[in-house]
């Protein structure tokens, strides 16, 4: 028996449009986005507004400080190299744990980011991408590595926003991705593992920490 859908709410349908915006890079970095302007432009509430702003904030794509507008984070390629620095560790101990085994969601994260038209805004590239990576996180079966890697999604979202210009063409994500997967379903965990350091070797313009790489994150 089907499950009826739920209408979404006026906030839930402002936060995803203003989602959308961040993720594709439509909104700089540093942009404020006042109440009053986003009320107008979108002809809600203030208070519709303000719980908007306050879910993306909570989710770590907006940040806000005292007396001042909400707005984006700038992720530098500093921190850029410094998220990779984290998250290698984490994603090695998904390697030895997953090597050799195909993981269904992360394949089926990956047809969808294969399906996207080729006018599909960039963020529904960055959450397909998000889920492939989240998939495999969650087929190891440990929570707390599943907690340390969610703590890093909010930065691992923007950062991506970064490579939409890098990645114009999108075969070309496909392909990386599919490739990773293909050589952690074929193992062994010594190869898994070297194919996953070299998926996040992307060095952001000079990694200090790990040398050169091509990949993205």
């Amino acid at each position: 028996m089907t499950t009826p859908l739920r209408p979404v709410s006026a906030v839930g349908a402002l936060a995803d449009a203003l989602r959308r915006r961040v993720l594709s890079g439509e909104i700089q970095p540093g942009t404020p986005l006042p109440e009053q302007e986003i009320a107008a432009a979108y002809g809600v509430a203030r208070p519709t507004v303000r719980e908007a702003l306050a879910a993306l904030v909570h989710e770590g794509l907006l940040r806000r400080e005292r007396n001042r507008s909400a707005y984006v984070p700038e992720v530098t390629l500093a921190d850029l190299d410094d998220l990779m620095y984290v998250r290698r560790p984490l994603e090695d101990l998904m390697a030895q744990a997953v090597a050799g085994r195909r993981v269904a969601e992360a394949d089926a994260a990956l047809a969808r980011m294969d399906a996207l038209p080729g006018d599909a805004a960039w963020s529904d590239a960055v959450a397909a991408h998000m889920a492939l990576h989240q998939a495999l996180i969650e087929a190891v079966g440990s929570p707390r590595l599943e907690r340390l890697y969610g703590a890093l999604a909010a930065e691992t979202r923007l950062g991506l926003v970064r490579l939409r210009e890098v990645y114009e063409d999108r075969d070309v994500l496909v392909r990386e991705h599919r490739d990773l997967l293909d050589a952690i379903a074929d193992g062994p965990a010594e190869t898994a593992r070297a194919a996953v350091a070299a998926h996040l070797g992307h060095s952001w313009g000079g990694d200090r920490r790990s040398g050169d790489g091509q990949s993205c994150p």
